[in-house]
């Protein structure tokens, strides 16, 4: 890579412009990340209360998993995709 390659990349917008995208999608991981421990506790709790888990909260962790599994696919270049809420809510 010469100078000029490296200073066309320095100065490109696209490459700041995924820069805030990636920061807002880390901070979104974060977020869901929290969710999902909630849905975990709260699925764990059902099902020593009722004896079986919740078909709800099942389908809620399913979504928050395929969304996180989204997230992380922009994060590290694998899609150049944006995630919710650029993109519809992932259905498992």
């Amino acid at each position: 890579m010469n100078n000029e390659e490296l200073k066309h990349n320095l100065t490109s917008a696209d490459h700041w412009l995924r820069l805030l995208f990636m920061a807002l999608f880390v901070i979104l991981l974060e977020v869901a990340g929290v969710v999902m421990l909630a849905t975990i506790v709260m699925q764990f709790l059902f099902s020593i209360i009722s004896g079986s888990p919740n078909d709800n909260l099942r389908h809620l962790g399913n979504q928050i998993a395929s969304y996180i599994y989204q997230v992380l696919q922009f994060l590290i270049y694998n899609s150049e995709e944006k995630p919710f809420p650029f993109a519809e809510w992932p259905q498992p």
